[in-house]
């Protein structure tokens, strides 16, 4: 494990990233603000007699210009349908810019409150909500996108954390066997739900993926949007205890049943869905470990007790999806 300063962020200097903006056609008043975000890199700037814009710096190397784009359509698509979501704006008829070796798109400035997960009148809005985003991205598939499956979000996670030496060599022997056994129980899960309609899916809805204001929820941030069963947009929006979460559950499907039809067997791929969560997130640390902003923001993740800690938290969701038959 290597820890290499030179960093695909390295060249990105405020003085990059204003110059980037004017490219453009903007006039910056100087303003720059770091917003919350690893993945990619982005900032709130100021713009001379104008509301500020935000600015997104894709990581390099890891979407193709198609798959951005991709994603670009998808939101625009879904704008089009009046469904609120902060989609990137068109500059010269287009919304990829480059400018040295940086990628970048430029968004209105939303203001908003997190979604309030304990507020079930909230999450049956949000239940409404994801139906209608479903209801259109049910019309067409991703062509260049990531596809939500055992393979690609578990199978190449747990290669790459195995292959790399993150695990640590003491616990080793016994997290690879509990992957490995969990792997075939989220495969095994799957095939017994059978035919799964994978549709177009925001991919991470979240809290912190979700502005709230008066005129309701605000979606941002489709990086991770994806090809997957329509649950995966759902399930992330629960909280409490099991008589909690299937009273939130209830009452999510009865606003999204309003516009889109749920299939009841998806229900099934929540756990499954969870431990797949779980792996690739360790694996997207692992990725990214070279990137200095990674050590600095999860110093846990390359310790003795965090591996532990997942070795306990994988077998407790092995034996859910063995209750679970």
């Amino acid at each position: 494990m290597s820890n290499d300063n030179n960093t695909p962020y390295a060249n990105l200097d405020p003085n990059v990233i204003l110059d980037a903006i004017e490219s453009l056609g903007f006039q910056c008043n100087g303003n720059l603000l770091a917003l919350n975000s690893y993945e990619n890199r982005v900032y709130q700037i100021g713009i001379e007699d104008a509301k500020p814009i935000v600015a997104k710096f894709y990581r390099p190397e890891r979407w193709s210009d198609a798959a951005i784009l991709e994603e670009h359509q998808f939101s625009e698509e879904l704008f089009e349908h009046e469904i609120p979501v902060i989609a990137p704006i068109k500059i010269n008829d287009k919304t990829l810019h480059c400018f040295n070796e940086f990628r970048f798109a430029v968004f209105s400035c939303q203001g908003g409150h997190a979604l309030e997960l304990d507020n079930i009148e909230q999450l049956e809005w949000m239940g409404r909500f994801i139906g209608r985003l479903h209801a259109v991205s049910a019309c067409n598939p991703f062509r260049h996108r990531t596809e939500l499956n055992v393979q690609n979000m578990g199978y190449a996670s747990f290669n790459y954390l195995r292959n790399n030496s993150f695990i640590p060599f003491e616990i080793e022997t016994n997290y690879c066997q509990v992957i490995e056994t969990l792997l075939k129980q989220i495969e095994e899960s799957f095939e017994r739900v059978g035919e799964i309609n994978y549709i177009r899916l925001h991919g991470d809805i979240h809290a912190g993926n979700v502005l709230w204001n008066n005129a309701g929820p605000h979606i941002v941030d489709l990086d991770d949007c994806i090809m997957g069963p329509a649950i995966q947009d759902i399930w992330m929006l629960l909280s409490g205890d099991a008589p909690q979460t299937e009273n939130e559950l209830e009452r999510i499907l009865t606003g999204y049943n309003t516009f889109y039809e749920f299939h009841p067997q998806e229900l099934h791929l929540i756990e499954p869905l969870r431990s797949l969560r779980m792996l690739n997130y360790s694996a997207w640390l692992a990725r990214r470990w070279d990137d200095p902003a990674f050590p600095k923001s999860f110093p846990w993740f390359d310790t003795p007790k965090y591996w532990q800690e997942q070795l306990q938290n994988f077998r407790t969701q092995s034996e859910l999806l063995v209750r679970a038959i």
